[in-house]
């Protein structure tokens, strides 16, 4: 796990060492042990280092093979690296080091951009091959590993963070009115390829983006998810489905222990992460570390869940790490929370996460985290809503957008209007893609595509990598993935959601577990914003700054200050945390 950034410019021009530098030490959490750049004329990589695989000098990058003419910089991890090292190895390929970076060269020689198929993992990377002077940009298929670009003057900037990017300089930082739109409607989900600021993109998920020396540039999707199914699919049986859902679960939970250091568990005490800690237990796993969190209540609403987390610490026995967090202490660290996402995101888990990880870091570096399960096995409550639908868009849109278009147009200033609803109309246009006919799979592989993508996987990176510390995330393997598309939404909405996956973890872990009311990551004190919370958003709001920018209409505003808890979203979300969230990252960014 690491930070990757660069620049490559066309014409006769050379790359900025120093713009790469700027944004590579912006990085240092992101991989503290080592930095590098290259720089060969046109193009210029850096590169922050995480060690994990191959804990040797022989790992550092950006990773260069002047026999192949190849140069690499690389964040992620390629699971199944020694066996294509393997397979490599028989072809004549010789190795350096015993890390999956030289694995990624040694496939690009042999494979070309087809070798991203072949691994089975989470990355980003950029590759410069020398001879052509073509620049590659890769994201694995389910945008795990971010991937963040500007183009400006005949010149690509990339990195693996928006933040880093703008420490690189020259970057256009006026808001993106699609995009607002999309942050206001979809519960802070920008989809790629736009972010909050017109200036910065991100590459799609599943995506190879070739860059030729001329400036022209062309895009593969190389993965498409599919909920098409075959007659035998449709017919087979409950337990059928179980039991191979819990034996891909096996093999997707195995293959992320890979690691030259010890590999944890962030346990909720929810089904999913417990599932995992059980299937790391059932493989003889000793001493897993797992760590839970929890905040004080507020307004009666309690803000842990640590009577299931120890329930399945005990149970199995793990090395388990508690940590309480007092809402003062909680409020000192928003500002560090803030500043470190990437994008604006405004889930109260964004909180949770970040001093999650401040503290499992001090234990560890690898971390497997439960999410994705809900996207891709059917556990929210909008699921059952979207059988049967006449119009699934308006189902899907009742259930989850945080405001009509109509409702937007009143709380945020005329000169950020869209001409039309660009979130309704993504959409429709998501919908109508062929290869789901159910409603139940429209909605499932929007959000497993596109909504996971941009929140709950975006923040466990940012979270997590804020305290150098990789996060690995099982359910999004995508060979699971690909099982789980072909399940009937029936079986999927079983049992209150998540059926199959339920009656696979009956096989595993104790059914209070199993059974217990569907949680979340309850962090009350930012849902009703009182007292200091309150001041605090009021303050970054009326800020100079804010005036100036002038996203929202004063009268919104101030109804959101005279009673913040009447104005909660259909989520359970805070409309006034949602509004000073954007506020208050933007300030942080120096936007």
């Amino acid at each position: 796990m690491c930070g990757i950034c660069g620049e490559f410019v066309f014409g006769n021009d050379v790359a900025n060492t120093a713009r790469v530098e700027r944004m590579a030490r912006q990085m240092t959490a992101r991989g503290p042990d080592a930095m590098g750049v290259v720089t060969r004329g046109r193009v210029s990589f850096g590169h922050r280092r995480l060690t994990i695989i191959d804990l040797s000098e022989r790992g550092t990058q950006p990773m260069q093979d002047p026999d192949l003419g190849l140069t690499l910089v690389f964040n992620g991890c390629i699971y199944n690296y020694k066996e294509l090292r393997g397979e490599l190895a028989a072809k004549g390929y010789r190795f350096f080091s015993n890390s999956d970076t030289e694995v990624i060269l040694k496939s690009w020689a042999e494979w070309g951009p087809s070798a991203v198929e072949k691994f089975l993992g989470m990355f980003a990377f950029a590759i410069h091959e020398h001879e052509s002077g073509t620049v590659h940009l890769v994201r694995d298929r389910f945008g795990i590993k971010p991937l963040y670009y500007s183009e400006k003057d005949g010149r690509v900037g990339f990195a693996s963070t928006l933040p880093a990017l703008l420490a690189g300089g020259d970057v256009d930082t006026n808001i993106d009115r699609v995009a607002l739109n999309h942050y206001m409607s979809w519960h802070a989900v920008v989809p790629a390829p736009r972010t909050i600021l017109n200036g910065v993109r991100k590459l799609p998920a599943a995506t190879v983006r070739t860059y030729k020396v001329d400036g022209t540039y062309k895009d593969w999707t190389y993965w498409r998810p599919s909920f098409e199914r075959s007659a035998e699919d449709e017919a087979r049986s409950m337990e059928e489905w179980r039991d191979m859902v819990l034996d891909s679960m096996r093999t997707a939970v195995q293959r992320r222990m890979v690691a030259d250091v010890p590999v944890g568990v962030l346990l909720s005490g929810g089904v999913d992460s417990s599932m995992i800690v059980g299937l790391l237990a059932e493989q003889g796993q000793k001493g897993l570390g797992t760590f839970s969190i929890g905040f004080e209540a507020a307004n009666g609403e309690r803000g842990d869940e640590f009577v299931y987390s120890d329930m399945i610490a005990q149970h199995y026995g793990t090395d388990h790490t508690k940590i309480f967090i007092e809402s003062s202490e909680m409020q000192k660290h928003l500002p560090g929370a803030i500043a470190a996402m990437s994008e604006p995101m405004v889930s109260y888990d964004n909180i949770g996460f970040y001093l999650l990880s401040r503290e499992v870091s001090k234990h560890i570096r690898v971390v497997q985290s439960g999410q994705g399960a809900d996207e891709v096995f059917g556990g929210y409550h909008w699921y059952p809503k979207m059988q049967g639908a006449n119009n699934p868009v308006d189902a899907y849109m009742d259930a989850f957008f945080d405001r009509s278009f109509d409702q937007m147009r009143e709380h945020i200033a005329p000169e950020y209007w869209t001409s039309e609803d660009k979130s309704r109309a993504f959409v429709e246009q998501h919908f109508a893609m062929s290869g789901a006919t159910d409603p139940v799979d429209k909605a499932l592989r929007l959000d497993t595509n596109v909504m996971l993508v941009d929140d709950p996987v975006k923040r466990v990176d940012s979270h997590t990598m804020a305290w150098s510390l990789e996060a690995r995330v099982p359910f999004l393997d995508h060979e699971l993935v690909e099982l789980a598309n072909r399940i009937p939404s029936r079986h999927k909405l079983a049992h209150e959601g998540k059926g199959v996956l339920k009656e696979a973890a009956r096989l595993v872990v104790p059914n209070e577990v199993i059974d217990r009311p569907k949680g979340y990551f309850p962090v009350p004190a930012l849902k009703y914003l009182e007292g200091t919370y309150l001041e605090m958003v009021q303050d970054a709001l009326s800020s100079k700054a804010a005036k100036e920018r002038g996203l929202f209409n004063q009268s919104y505003l101030t109804a959101l200050f005279e009673n913040p808890s009447e104005h909660i979203t259909k989520l359970r979300g805070s409309e006034l945390w949602q509004v000073a969230l954007l506020e208050m990252w933007l300030q942080a960014q120096e936007v």
